[in-house]
């Protein structure tokens, strides 16, 4: 049975929701990531992932300038750096910098993969679409990096940020 709601009310049902970190770099050449919580694959082939990012954020600009990112599942062992990769803006701070974890270069983009990730996925822009107050890339799939320690996949299991770690197949 169902019962007509708000949709702020209906929403809460959402978790657990996916979390990943989408990184690309910006005109001066820094690699900037942000966590988000909005992803899906958009088609099986050829491989593309969607990732929607807030309109104002820095992202965007990084994106729309280097056209390609690279989007990141992170494992239970990164929270404190999905965090804050998602409440501090790369206009102002060089996030890799200042909170340090693995990186390494990708190998078809110009771009970072994450060390301790379940998953990299190195995207090419394909398109942009705008819904609402979000911008939704979809990127082509040109290299896929697995973590080969079986690591847990990070997600938002409630609301405020509450983040616990799930293992995936």
């Amino acid at each position: 049975m169902q019962k007509q709601v708000d949709f702020s009310e209906a929403i809460k049902t959402k978790y657990p929701e996916q979390v990943v970190i989408a990184i690309a770099r910006d005109e001066n050449g820094k690699a900037n990531p942000v966590t988000l919580g909005w992803t899906m694959i958009a088609s099986g082939e050829p491989p593309m992932l969607a990732i929607a990012l807030y309109e104002g954020h820095y992202s965007v600009k990084c994106i729309r300038y280097c056209k390609c990112f690279t989007v990141v599942f992170p494992s239970s062992d990164m929270a404190d750096a999905a965090l804050y990769f998602g409440k501090h803006s790369g206009r102002d701070t060089d996030k890799l910098a200042e909170f340090k974890c693995g990186t390494a270069e990708c190998a078809e983009i110009d771009s970072v993969l994450l060390s301790d990730a379940v998953a990299n996925f190195e995207c090419i822009l394909e398109s942009e679409t705008v819904a609402g107050d979000h911008i939704i890339f979809v990127g082509k799939v040109v290299a896929a990096h697995r973590n080969t320690e079986g690591k847990k996949r990070l997600y938002t299991i409630g609301p405020g940020h509450k983040l616990g770690g799930v293992t995936p197949i």
